[in-house]
Protein backbone atom coordinates (compact mmCIF):
# COMPACT_ATOMS: atom_id res chain seq x y z
CA UNK A 1 0.00 0.00 0.00
CA UNK A 2 1.26 3.50 -0.82
CA UNK A 3 0.69 5.72 2.19
CA UNK A 4 0.14 9.00 1.18
CA UNK A 5 1.34 11.34 3.85
CA UNK A 6 0.91 15.26 4.90
CA UNK A 7 2.15 17.74 2.83
CA UNK A 8 2.94 19.63 6.31
CA UNK A 9 4.17 15.97 7.51
CA UNK A 10 6.36 16.12 4.27
CA UNK A 11 7.62 19.61 5.37
CA UNK A 12 9.96 18.66 8.22
CA UNK A 13 12.69 16.46 8.81
CA UNK A 14 14.14 13.99 11.39
CA UNK A 15 16.13 16.40 14.33
CA UNK A 16 19.56 15.99 13.42
CA UNK A 17 20.87 15.10 16.77
CA UNK A 18 18.37 12.18 16.46
CA UNK A 19 20.09 10.90 13.49
CA UNK A 20 23.92 11.14 14.70
CA UNK A 21 22.44 9.37 18.30
CA UNK A 22 20.76 6.75 16.30
CA UNK A 23 23.85 6.17 14.04
CA UNK A 24 26.10 6.48 17.28
CA UNK A 25 24.07 4.03 18.70
CA UNK A 26 24.38 1.31 15.75
CA UNK A 27 28.18 1.71 15.86
CA UNK A 28 28.17 1.05 19.35
CA UNK A 29 26.13 -2.12 19.59
CA UNK A 30 28.56 -3.13 17.12
CA UNK A 31 31.45 -2.75 19.51
CA UNK A 32 32.81 0.48 18.72
CA UNK A 33 34.35 2.95 20.95
CA UNK A 34 32.42 5.96 20.54
CA UNK A 35 33.07 9.31 22.06
CA UNK A 36 29.67 11.06 21.83
CA UNK A 37 29.80 15.16 21.60
CA UNK A 38 26.60 15.24 19.72
CA UNK A 39 24.12 14.99 22.89
CA UNK A 40 22.89 18.44 24.41
CA UNK A 41 22.36 17.28 27.57
CA UNK A 42 24.44 17.73 31.11
CA UNK A 43 26.10 14.21 31.46
CA UNK A 44 25.41 14.98 35.93
CA UNK A 45 22.41 13.42 37.52
CA UNK A 46 19.28 15.05 38.98
CA UNK A 47 20.48 16.84 42.07
CA UNK A 48 19.05 14.45 45.37
CA UNK A 49 16.85 17.13 46.62
CA UNK A 50 14.87 16.61 43.24
CA UNK A 51 14.85 13.18 43.16
CA UNK A 52 13.66 12.86 46.63
CA UNK A 53 10.60 15.46 45.71
CA UNK A 54 9.69 12.62 43.10
CA UNK A 55 9.71 9.91 45.32
CA UNK A 56 7.75 12.01 47.74
CA UNK A 57 4.71 12.72 45.19
CA UNK A 58 4.63 9.30 44.68
CA UNK A 59 4.24 8.34 48.42
CA UNK A 60 1.49 11.14 47.94
CA UNK A 61 -0.24 9.36 45.09
CA UNK A 62 0.24 12.42 42.46
CA UNK A 63 -0.47 10.15 40.21
CA UNK A 64 -3.47 11.84 38.38
CA UNK A 65 -4.20 14.32 35.80
CA UNK A 66 -2.99 17.75 36.67
CA UNK A 67 -4.05 21.01 35.80
CA UNK A 68 -3.94 21.66 32.37
CA UNK A 69 -1.67 24.57 32.59
CA UNK A 70 0.67 22.92 35.78
CA UNK A 71 -0.37 23.06 39.63
CA UNK A 72 -1.25 26.54 41.06
CA UNK A 73 1.63 26.09 43.46
CA UNK A 74 4.29 25.31 40.92
CA UNK A 75 2.98 28.56 38.57
CA UNK A 76 3.10 30.27 41.84
CA UNK A 77 6.88 29.52 42.47
CA UNK A 78 7.86 29.72 38.86
CA UNK A 79 6.26 33.82 39.41
CA UNK A 80 8.61 33.94 42.24
CA UNK A 81 11.53 32.15 40.21
CA UNK A 82 10.82 35.23 37.44
CA UNK A 83 10.68 37.92 40.15
CA UNK A 84 13.90 36.77 41.77
CA UNK A 85 16.20 35.73 39.09
CA UNK A 86 14.87 38.00 36.45
CA UNK A 87 13.16 41.07 37.83
CA UNK A 88 10.20 40.10 35.76
CA UNK A 89 6.38 39.98 36.90
CA UNK A 90 4.18 37.45 35.93
CA UNK A 91 0.97 36.31 37.35
CA UNK A 92 0.40 32.51 37.62
CA UNK A 93 -2.40 32.55 35.38
CA UNK A 94 0.53 34.09 32.89
CA UNK A 95 2.22 30.62 33.19
CA UNK A 96 1.69 27.61 31.42
CA UNK A 97 4.07 24.49 32.27
CA UNK A 98 4.23 21.90 29.34
CA UNK A 99 6.02 18.83 28.38
CA UNK A 100 9.07 20.40 27.99
CA UNK A 101 10.62 23.99 26.71
CA UNK A 102 10.25 22.39 22.93
CA UNK A 103 6.93 22.11 23.47
CA UNK A 104 6.14 25.32 25.34
CA UNK A 105 7.68 27.06 21.90
CA UNK A 106 5.58 24.85 19.75
CA UNK A 107 2.33 26.54 21.63
CA UNK A 108 3.68 29.77 21.36
CA UNK A 109 4.14 29.32 17.47
CA UNK A 110 0.85 27.83 16.90
CA UNK A 111 -1.02 30.89 19.04
CA UNK A 112 1.01 33.42 17.36
CA UNK A 113 1.40 32.23 13.65
CA UNK A 114 -1.13 32.46 10.63
CA UNK A 115 -0.01 30.37 7.28
CA UNK A 116 2.80 32.55 5.33
CA UNK A 117 3.67 34.78 8.65
CA UNK A 118 7.54 35.02 8.97
CA UNK A 119 10.01 34.31 11.79
CA UNK A 120 13.41 35.92 11.74
CA UNK A 121 15.66 32.81 12.56
CA UNK A 122 18.90 34.08 13.78
CA UNK A 123 21.72 31.64 12.54
CA UNK A 124 23.31 29.43 13.79
CA UNK A 125 19.49 28.17 15.77
CA UNK A 126 18.44 25.63 17.67
CA UNK A 127 17.96 23.01 14.67
CA UNK A 128 13.99 23.36 15.99
CA UNK A 129 13.20 25.76 15.59
CA UNK A 130 13.41 25.32 11.60
CA UNK A 131 11.00 22.77 11.18
CA UNK A 132 8.74 23.79 14.22
CA UNK A 133 7.93 26.75 12.01
CA UNK A 134 7.42 25.49 9.18
CA UNK A 135 4.89 22.31 11.28
CA UNK A 136 3.05 25.66 12.24
CA UNK A 137 2.39 27.18 9.19
CA UNK A 138 4.99 29.90 9.24
CA UNK A 139 8.13 30.99 7.11
CA UNK A 140 11.91 31.12 8.74
CA UNK A 141 13.64 33.87 7.10
CA UNK A 142 17.04 32.94 8.33
CA UNK A 143 19.53 35.47 9.05
CA UNK A 144 22.87 34.62 8.43
CA UNK A 145 26.03 35.34 10.91
CA UNK A 146 29.71 34.53 10.70
CA UNK A 147 32.25 33.53 13.00
CA UNK A 148 33.85 37.00 12.74
CA UNK A 149 30.16 38.06 13.97
CA UNK A 150 30.47 36.22 16.91
CA UNK A 151 27.71 34.24 15.61
CA UNK A 152 25.29 37.05 16.86
CA UNK A 153 22.91 39.30 15.02
CA UNK A 154 22.52 43.19 15.03
CA UNK A 155 20.40 45.72 14.19
CA UNK A 156 21.79 46.25 10.88
CA UNK A 157 20.93 42.00 10.56
CA UNK A 158 17.14 42.55 11.50
CA UNK A 159 17.11 46.24 9.24
CA UNK A 160 18.02 43.85 6.14
CA UNK A 161 15.17 41.61 7.19
CA UNK A 162 12.14 42.61 8.38
CA UNK A 163 9.10 43.50 6.16
CA UNK A 164 6.20 43.36 6.69
CA UNK A 165 5.22 39.94 6.48
CA UNK A 166 7.57 39.85 9.83
CA UNK A 167 5.47 38.41 12.91
CA UNK A 168 8.05 37.09 15.42
CA UNK A 169 12.19 36.45 16.23
CA UNK A 170 13.14 34.39 17.88
CA UNK A 171 15.83 34.81 20.53
CA UNK A 172 18.07 32.11 22.24
CA UNK A 173 20.80 33.38 24.57
CA UNK A 174 22.59 31.65 25.39
CA UNK A 175 22.56 29.93 22.40
CA UNK A 176 22.63 26.45 20.86
CA UNK A 177 25.00 25.49 19.39
CA UNK A 178 27.42 28.41 18.86
CA UNK A 179 27.37 29.35 23.30
CA UNK A 180 27.18 33.19 21.97
CA UNK A 181 26.00 35.45 24.89
CA UNK A 182 24.19 38.72 24.12
CA UNK A 183 25.50 40.73 26.38
CA UNK A 184 23.30 43.94 27.98
CA UNK A 185 24.37 46.47 25.14
CA UNK A 186 24.12 44.14 22.56
CA UNK A 187 20.68 43.03 23.93
CA UNK A 188 19.50 46.87 24.55
CA UNK A 189 20.39 47.32 20.43
CA UNK A 190 18.05 44.74 19.59
CA UNK A 191 15.57 45.72 21.66
CA UNK A 192 15.43 49.59 20.91
CA UNK A 193 15.09 48.18 17.15
CA UNK A 194 12.12 45.93 18.09
CA UNK A 195 10.96 48.65 20.39
CA UNK A 196 10.10 50.49 17.24
CA UNK A 197 8.55 47.74 15.12
CA UNK A 198 5.51 46.86 17.27
CA UNK A 199 4.41 44.38 15.66
CA UNK A 200 7.01 41.64 15.77
CA UNK A 201 6.93 39.47 18.69
CA UNK A 202 9.69 38.02 20.60
CA UNK A 203 10.12 34.20 21.88
CA UNK A 204 12.91 34.62 24.03
CA UNK A 205 14.55 30.76 24.87
CA UNK A 206 16.20 31.19 27.90
CA UNK A 207 16.81 27.53 29.01
CA UNK A 208 20.82 27.67 29.42
CA UNK A 209 20.41 30.79 31.58
CA UNK A 210 22.63 29.35 34.46
CA UNK A 211 25.40 28.47 32.01
CA UNK A 212 26.89 31.74 31.38
CA UNK A 213 31.06 32.02 32.08
CA UNK A 214 31.18 35.63 32.18
CA UNK A 215 30.45 37.94 35.12
CA UNK A 216 26.88 39.53 33.34
CA UNK A 217 23.44 37.72 33.38
CA UNK A 218 21.52 36.82 31.21
CA UNK A 219 19.39 40.05 29.98
CA UNK A 220 15.54 39.09 28.92
CA UNK A 221 13.85 41.03 26.06
CA UNK A 222 11.07 41.09 28.94
CA UNK A 223 12.99 43.34 30.87
CA UNK A 224 11.82 46.11 28.48
CA UNK A 225 8.59 47.67 29.47
CA UNK A 226 7.20 48.44 25.87
CA UNK A 227 8.11 44.44 25.09
CA UNK A 228 6.64 42.79 27.82
CA UNK A 229 3.74 42.03 26.01
CA UNK A 230 4.99 41.27 23.16
CA UNK A 231 7.89 38.31 24.67
CA UNK A 232 6.96 34.79 25.23
CA UNK A 233 9.25 33.55 27.90
CA UNK A 234 11.07 30.23 27.15
CA UNK A 235 12.38 28.67 30.50
CA UNK A 236 12.47 24.83 31.54
CA UNK A 237 14.24 22.08 34.11
CA UNK A 238 16.61 19.84 31.77
CA UNK A 239 19.71 21.93 31.64
CA UNK A 240 19.85 24.06 34.92
CA UNK A 241 19.36 20.76 36.69
CA UNK A 242 20.13 18.16 34.63
CA UNK A 243 16.15 16.99 34.48
CA UNK A 244 16.47 16.50 30.02
CA UNK A 245 14.82 13.46 30.75
CA UNK A 246 12.16 14.61 33.20
CA UNK A 247 10.48 16.60 30.25
CA UNK A 248 9.22 19.89 31.47
CA UNK A 249 9.27 23.10 30.85
CA UNK A 250 7.51 26.42 30.68
CA UNK A 251 6.38 29.77 29.32
CA UNK A 252 5.27 33.02 30.63
CA UNK A 253 3.35 35.28 28.58
CA UNK A 254 0.83 38.21 28.15
CA UNK A 255 -2.33 36.69 29.39
CA UNK A 256 -4.35 36.78 26.00
CA UNK A 257 -1.26 34.39 24.72
CA UNK A 258 -1.02 32.44 28.23
CA UNK A 259 -4.47 31.50 27.93
CA UNK A 260 -4.65 30.68 23.72
CA UNK A 261 -1.29 28.42 24.70
CA UNK A 262 -3.65 26.36 27.17
CA UNK A 263 -6.29 25.72 24.91
CA UNK A 264 -3.86 24.37 22.33
CA UNK A 265 -1.92 22.21 25.10
CA UNK A 266 -5.46 20.73 26.11
CA UNK A 267 -5.54 19.39 22.44
CA UNK A 268 -2.85 17.69 22.40
CA UNK A 269 -1.39 16.46 25.44
CA UNK A 270 -3.29 17.87 28.41
CA UNK A 271 -1.10 18.88 31.84
CA UNK A 272 2.75 18.17 31.89
CA UNK A 273 3.36 14.55 34.10
CA UNK A 274 2.34 15.10 37.36
CA UNK A 275 5.74 13.52 39.31
CA UNK A 276 8.06 16.03 37.36
CA UNK A 277 5.59 18.90 38.16
CA UNK A 278 6.04 18.22 42.24
CA UNK A 279 10.27 17.82 41.45
CA UNK A 280 10.56 20.45 39.76
CA UNK A 281 8.48 23.02 42.19
CA UNK A 282 11.02 21.53 44.47
CA UNK A 283 14.22 22.63 42.52
CA UNK A 284 12.95 26.10 41.24
CA UNK A 285 11.45 26.84 44.72
CA UNK A 286 15.14 27.32 45.60
CA UNK A 287 17.82 30.44 44.98
CA UNK A 288 19.88 29.23 42.20
CA UNK A 289 22.92 30.18 44.14
CA UNK A 290 22.44 27.84 47.06
CA UNK A 291 21.68 25.02 44.53
CA UNK A 292 25.62 23.93 44.39
CA UNK A 293 25.01 21.72 41.65
CA UNK A 294 24.37 23.93 39.27
CA UNK A 295 27.58 25.45 40.51
CA UNK A 296 29.35 22.61 40.59
CA UNK A 297 28.48 22.14 36.70
CA UNK A 298 29.09 25.46 36.07
CA UNK A 299 32.45 25.55 36.76
CA UNK A 300 33.27 21.75 34.83
CA UNK A 301 31.47 23.11 31.74
CA UNK A 302 34.03 25.92 31.98
CA UNK A 303 37.08 23.79 32.40
CA UNK A 304 36.08 21.33 29.99
CA UNK A 305 35.20 24.60 27.46
CA UNK A 306 38.63 26.00 27.85
CA UNK A 307 40.15 22.34 27.35
CA UNK A 308 38.49 22.31 23.77
CA UNK A 309 38.70 25.47 22.78
CA UNK A 310 42.47 25.57 24.09
CA UNK A 311 42.67 22.51 21.79
CA UNK A 312 41.36 23.23 19.02
CA UNK A 313 42.86 26.84 18.65
CA UNK A 314 45.74 24.47 17.92
CA UNK A 315 44.71 22.29 15.24
CA UNK A 316 45.53 23.31 11.40
CA UNK A 317 42.66 24.16 9.10
CA UNK A 318 40.18 25.06 12.29
CA UNK A 319 38.62 28.48 13.03
CA UNK A 320 37.06 28.67 16.64
CA UNK A 321 35.61 31.89 19.64
CA UNK A 322 35.62 31.07 22.83
CA UNK A 323 31.62 31.03 23.95
CA UNK A 324 30.90 32.84 26.95
CA UNK A 325 27.69 30.35 27.58
CA UNK A 326 25.72 27.06 26.99
CA UNK A 327 28.00 24.05 26.60
CA UNK A 328 28.52 23.92 23.05
CA UNK A 329 31.28 24.97 20.62
CA UNK A 330 30.56 25.56 17.26
CA UNK A 331 33.91 25.88 15.29
CA UNK A 332 34.67 26.65 11.80
CA UNK A 333 35.82 23.58 9.55
CA UNK A 334 35.30 25.21 6.23
CA UNK A 335 38.88 24.77 5.24
CA UNK A 336 38.68 21.41 5.22
CA UNK A 337 36.28 21.24 2.13
CA UNK A 338 37.10 20.02 -0.88
CA UNK A 339 39.78 17.61 0.91
CA UNK A 340 39.46 13.67 0.85
CA UNK A 341 39.71 11.18 3.11
CA UNK A 342 40.36 7.85 0.90
CA UNK A 343 38.87 9.12 -2.08
CA UNK A 344 35.97 10.52 -0.22
CA UNK A 345 35.71 14.13 -0.69
CA UNK A 346 34.49 16.02 1.68
CA UNK A 347 32.25 18.88 0.57
CA UNK A 348 30.00 20.17 4.00
CA UNK A 349 29.81 19.50 7.48
CA UNK A 350 27.61 16.52 7.24
CA UNK A 351 30.19 14.64 5.04
CA UNK A 352 32.55 16.15 7.31
CA UNK A 353 30.71 14.76 10.95
CA UNK A 354 29.80 11.34 8.85
CA UNK A 355 33.39 10.57 8.33
CA UNK A 356 34.82 11.67 11.66
CA UNK A 357 31.76 9.15 13.07
CA UNK A 358 32.42 6.48 11.14
CA UNK A 359 36.50 6.57 10.98
CA UNK A 360 37.54 8.22 14.07
CA UNK A 361 34.58 7.44 16.22
CA UNK A 362 33.70 10.43 17.60
CA UNK A 363 29.86 11.82 17.61
CA UNK A 364 28.82 15.25 16.30
CA UNK A 365 26.66 17.19 15.01
CA UNK A 366 26.93 18.66 11.30
CA UNK A 367 26.36 22.57 10.94
CA UNK A 368 24.01 22.35 8.74
CA UNK A 369 21.55 21.42 10.81
CA UNK A 370 21.51 25.15 12.19
CA UNK A 371 21.70 26.84 9.72
CA UNK A 372 25.25 27.05 8.91
CA UNK A 373 26.75 24.59 6.89
CA UNK A 374 30.79 25.38 7.15
CA UNK A 375 30.55 24.77 11.12
CA UNK A 376 30.29 21.95 13.36
CA UNK A 377 28.97 21.45 16.98
CA UNK A 378 30.68 20.05 19.65
CA UNK A 379 29.10 19.32 23.18
CA UNK A 380 31.46 19.69 25.62
CA UNK A 381 29.01 18.09 28.60
CA UNK A 382 30.86 14.70 28.54
CA UNK A 383 34.34 14.12 31.07
CA UNK A 384 37.65 15.57 30.65
CA UNK A 385 39.12 12.25 29.70
CA UNK A 386 36.61 11.41 27.19
CA UNK A 387 37.15 15.43 25.56
CA UNK A 388 40.96 14.53 25.28
CA UNK A 389 39.89 11.22 24.07
CA UNK A 390 37.72 12.98 21.16
CA UNK A 391 40.04 16.13 20.60
CA UNK A 392 43.30 13.50 19.51
CA UNK A 393 40.87 11.53 17.47
CA UNK A 394 39.58 14.72 15.21
CA UNK A 395 43.01 16.00 15.16
CA UNK A 396 44.42 12.84 14.11
CA UNK A 397 41.76 12.44 11.09
CA UNK A 398 42.06 16.13 10.23
CA UNK A 399 45.93 15.22 9.55
CA UNK A 400 44.87 11.75 6.97
CA UNK A 401 43.28 14.40 4.84
CA UNK A 402 44.53 15.37 1.03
Amino acid sequence: MQTKLSNRSQLIQEAAMATMGNLSRKLKAQGADIVTLSLGEPDFNTPDFIKQAAHNAIDQNFSHYSPLPGFADLRQAISHKLLRDNRLTYKPEQIIVSTGAKQSIMNALFALLNDGDEVLLPAPYWASYYDMILLAGGVPRVIPTTIEDGFKITQKHLETFVNNKTKLLIFNSPNNPSGAFYNQEEVNRIASFLINHPNIFVISDEVYEYFVYTNEKPMSMAQFPELYERTILINGISKSFAMTGWRLGYMAAHQDIARACDVIQGQITSGANSITQRAALAALEKDPQEVTEIAFMRNEFRKRRDFVYSYLQKVSGIKTILPEGAFYIFPDISGFFGKKFQNKTINNSFDFAMLLLNEAHVSTTPGVAFGVDRCLRLSYANSLPELEKAMNRLADFVRKLE
